[in-house]
């Protein structure tokens, strides 16, 4: 368990040991999440990522993307889709 005292402003030093378990550094962001009665902080892009990812869940599959080169070529096809339609209006 590890300890911080808030200051007049509100303001707590997140304890090296936490820090590094949640993976932030100077400058990085948390998010402070009430669960259950109890408040969670989390790393911020981290939430976001996850957050993200869940989003995207099950995309991969409905595009019948089942490798990595089948990403590689559906972004190769929307390049070129995008060149074509660029060059298309500037005819």
């Amino acid at each position: 368990m590890e300890l911080a005292k808030i200051t007049t402003r509100g303001q707590i030093t997140i304890p090296v040991a936490i820090r590094k378990k949640l993976g932030v550094k100077d400058g990085d962001k948390v998010v402070f999440i009430e669960e259950n009665g109890h408040i969670i902080v989390e790393n911020a892009a981290m939430v976001a990522l996850k957050s993200a990812q869940d989003a995207f869940a099950g995309e991969a599959e409905r595009l019948g993307l089942k490798t990595e080169q089948d990403v590689v070529n559906m972004v190769k096809d929307v390049r070129r889709e995008t060149w074509e339609e660029r060059h298309a209006r500037d005819d």
